[in-house]
């Protein structure tokens, strides 16, 4: 099931994408998009709902981020061996952990702005888990039982902040630097998270050509460490790393992203995302 929430900002609905590719709106059937209450008989009773019988969100419509409760929105960093390489650096031994600010997430389709002093703003698209229940020092073959679902994340970054120290957190938490969605996509409907191609666009140009199965550590691997440093809850995020071709990378030099530019993100079976950047 692809879950959504639609609207205005601050004043979105829940909805679910039908077999059209057409946006229904559940507001009548639910409150709200919340990972922690999508538990089997929830999405059972979702599933045997009639799509056609729901009323069709407006054409054109925003979409926002695609789930509400986000109390921590965690990266991991390096995680591809080619990423690794592209920015000169080793290979992880174990994941690194960054944590981007709640206030930086925002809809899918939401310009990208440029911050006070930034110039080197990057992409990367990324593979996101979405937490479906509290989780505490969960066992690695435990862990896909604590995922609601995934979706797709750009880790916008300003690399002229991330580098100024060893600290990635404020080159990575600005406003409008984690897009989320279009959807949620349920657990159920992604049996193979690990083998999934994802991919950058910038001006129509491709950037980055990857897939999951390169990830250095896996998904279940991801939750589980986690787990052991920080309680997840339902809603939380893991952004799980990006493949080579992010500006960063670039040679002979990087290409920044600049005002005007539009970029597109994507991955296999959980749908597209595009931004404006603006200044």
């Amino acid at each position: 099931m692809k879950l959504c929430r639609f609207g205005a900002a601050g004043a979105e609905r829940p909805g679910l994408l039908d077999a059209d590719g057409k946006i229904r709106d559940l507001s009548s059937i639910m409150d709200d998009i919340r990972p922690g209450h999508l538990a089997p008989e929830e999405l059972a009773r979702l599933a045997a709902i009639d799509p056609t019988s729901l009323p069709l969100a407006p054409e054109g419509t925003r979409l926002g981020v695609p789930w509400t409760g986000i109390s921590k929105y965690v990266g991991i960093g390096l995680n591809y061996t080619d990423h690794a390489r592209e920015a000169g650096l080793s290979v992880p031994e174990e994941p690194i952990i960054f944590l981007k600010a709640p206030s930086a997430i925002c809809g899918p389709n939401d310009d990208t702005m440029i911050p006070k002093g930034g110039s080197k703003l990057d992409w990367e698209v990324e593979l996101g888990i979405v937490i479906g229940s509290r989780a505490s020092c969960v066992a690695e073959e435990d862990a896909d039982a604590f995922i609601a679902g995934y979706c797709v994340l750009n880790d916008v970054s300003e690399r002229g902040f991330q580098m100024q120290s060893s600290q990635w957190d404020k080159g990575k938490g600005c406003d409008t630097f984690g897009p989320a969605g279009p959807w949620l996509v349920t657990r159920d409907e992604v049996p193979h998270p690990g083998n999934l191609r994802l991919w950058s666009k910038v001006n129509g140009q491709i950037r980055q050509d990857g897939n999951t199965a390169n990830l250095i550590f896996g998904v279940h691997t991801l939750v589980s460490y986690v787990s052991h440093y920080m309680t997840l809850l339902p809603g939380d995020v893991i952004a799980t790393g990006t493949p080579a071709g992010v500006a960063l990378g670039m040679k002979p030099e990087p290409q920044w992203l600049r005002a005007g530019d539009n970029v597109e993100i994507g991955i296999e079976g959980l749908g597209i995302q595009q931004q404006v950047i603006v200044g």
